[in-house]
């Protein structure tokens, strides 16, 4: 089954899954932005996107945050790709990147950093759930660039 969202960019404009057919798709859920683990994510994502263009990717992140929050985001970090708001985490949790987890002890429900690869045809090929900020990055494009970075 092929990936489909509706969703508003940091602009509020709509992008859709359509939007991206065509291109093979690295989507990222991260909890909130400008918090540190995000950053980390966000901008190891911005200093890579070069490299993952060239080898035929497109970047986006998703996040449960509003539209004004992720431009700020964006503009604050000099982010080179959209960041999508999941407002109602629809999306999220039809992933499976929204549920139970743990923190510091506590048990909270949320968004779980996930990332997600979507062929040109939108299916799903690749799935990282519950991943560390810091090192993702550099462990996706060895799994999708065979050792480049």
């Amino acid at each position: 089954m092929a990936l489909t969202f509706d969703l508003q960019n940091q602009d509020e404009e709509k992008v859709t899954a359509a939007d991206y057919r065509g291109d093979s798709l690295i989507m990222f859920f991260y909890p909130r932005a400008m918090t540190p683990g995000c950053t980390v994510e966000a901008c190891d994502f911005r200093d890579s996107y070069d490299e993952l263009i060239e080898a035929g990717y497109k970047v986006v992140g998703v996040s449960p945050d509003k539209p004004s929050a992720n431009a700020r985001f964006r503009e604050k970090e000099g982010l080179n790709f959209d960041l999508l708001s999941d407002v109602d985490h629809e999306l999220a949790e039809e992933l499976g990147a929204w549920g139970e987890k743990k923190m510091y002890g506590k048990i909270s429900e949320g968004l779980i950093r996930s990332t997600f690869v979507f062929d040109a045809e939108g299916n799903l090929v690749r799935e990282y759930r519950n991943v560390r900020a810091k090192g993702h990055v550099a462990r996706l494009k060895e799994d999708l660039l065979g050792g480049a970075g």
